[in-house]
């Protein structure tokens, strides 16, 4: 099965720990719980490192796992470092992305073709070349997936360190709060659900949080989308009368 099998079983185990406590089933939810802290506790000073690996090549390899990683994080390492740990990894991943989506098209000309036949390659491309960083922020705010945003920047002729990085590091910030809530949320219940004294303040207010801004950001981007779309139509359209 090679080496790399056990850290499968591993968060395999940590996701159906996580569903069944959500769920109510037969399981304890105290020892779901426990379940989560003991593999994180059995790996020591490896657990971050090899967490915050995992979840950028999640990233790079466009895999639909961003979700879980970030909710199952601060069941493995309380809230505000499960914050870090997504935020380190999301930030890597983009780099990462963005320098190997940037290495193909510049190289291989028939991948950048293929770019600009796409349409939503030119609706960003149109976005950059007018707002430059501004847009930027704002496709991080939207719902789409970070590996599609990466991918698709690195085929333009965006800035590295300014234009890409900088707004990237800023907003991706509302959705790892919002996400790594949801499991900080969870294991609230679960403290809960067992009697535990302990105040869970943060864990219930950074969902709130997190929704009202997601709330705010959407209607955000639906008028600056409207506002391109605006911009798209040809003069000759606007001066038909003239």
């Amino acid at each position: 099965m090679g080496r790399g099998w056990w850290w499968k079983v591993a968060v395999l185990a940590v996701a159906v720990a996580v569903w069944r406590a959500w769920q109510g089933g037969g399981w304890d939810k105290e020892a779901a719980f426990r379940l989560a802290r003991e593999w994180s506790e059995n790996l020591g000073i490896w657990a971050i490192p090899l967490y915050v690996s995992l979840h950028t090549l999640s990233i790079a390899l466009c895999l639909p796992s961003a979700i879980f990683f970030e909710t199952a994080a601060p069941l493995l390492f309380g809230f505000f470092p499960s914050v870090l740990c997504v935020f380190s990894a999301k930030v890597l991943a983009a780099s990462l992305s963005f320098s190997i989506g940037r290495l193909v098209f510049r190289s291989s000309s028939s991948a950048m073709e293929w770019a600009k036949r796409n349409r939503y390659f030119n609706m960003i491309s149109r976005g950059v070349e007018r707002d430059g960083w501004k847009f930027v922020l704002l496709a991080r705010f939207s719902p789409v997936p970070s590996y599609v945003i990466n991918y698709t920047l690195a085929a333009t002729e965006v800035r590295f360190l300014l234009d890409f990085l900088l707004p990237t590091t800023i907003g991706c910030l509302p959705m790892i709060l919002q996400n790594t809530s949801i499991g900080s949320l969870a294991g609230a219940a679960v403290a809960s659900a067992s009697g535990s004294k302990k105040s869970q303040f943060w864990s219930y207010f950074f969902p709130v949080v997190g929704i009202l801004s997601s709330v705010l950001i959407s209607l955000r981007i639906k008028k600056y989308s409207t506002q391109v779309s605006v911009s798209e139509i040809p003069p000759s359209k606007n001066n038909t009368d003239d």
